[in-house]
């Protein structure tokens, strides 16, 4: 996101949902930014929210990266970021993740991430995004957690 320059000196962010300091849960945060939209992105929002959820019962919302909703089972399954023409999910692994219904249509080139961008008047499949969802929170499960390095003593 680039900034805009308002007044010498002076910039803001061209995203106004992330300009002004956000209070609340997580949940709070996703809830707020979905109303915000007021749009087909906010429906579809709240839509994949409900599918991740249903999916993973065990999911944790976070909220980082100054607006960025999370969703994370023993690490990130995916992000939800919302742009003008487009919501786009953001599997953290998904180049290793298996895709037969062949969701993943954005991110293709990288060795880490992958993403499903849904356009306005798009369906999406949810057993398929289900599955997907699932495979993600496996893999997770999979991987032992890193260890936190341990200070040097002197």
């Amino acid at each position: 996101m680039k900034p805009a320059q308002e007044s010498p000196g002076k910039t803001t962010t061209m995203n106004k949902m992330t300009s002004a300091p956000q209070k609340g849960s997580p949940s709070q945060l996703i809830d707020a930014r979905i109303a915000e939209l007021g749009d087909w992105r906010g429906a579809m929002l709240a839509h994949v929210r409900a599918v991740i959820k249903q999916a993973d019962p065990e999911v944790v919302e976070t909220w980082k990266w100054r607006g960025v909703p999370v969703w994370e089972h023993a690490g990130i399954i995916c992000t939800g970021e919302t742009y003008k023409s487009v919501v786009k999910l953001t599997f953290a692994k998904g180049a290793a993740l298996d895709d037969p219904s062949g969701l993943f249509n954005s991110s293709l080139e990288g060795s880490t991430r992958r993403a499903i961008d849904i356009h306005e008047g798009a369906a999406i499949d949810g057993q398929a995004l289900t599955a997907l969802l699932r495979a993600a929170v496996a893999l997770n499960l999979s991987r032992p957690a890193r260890s936190q390095k341990k200070p040097k003593s002197t």
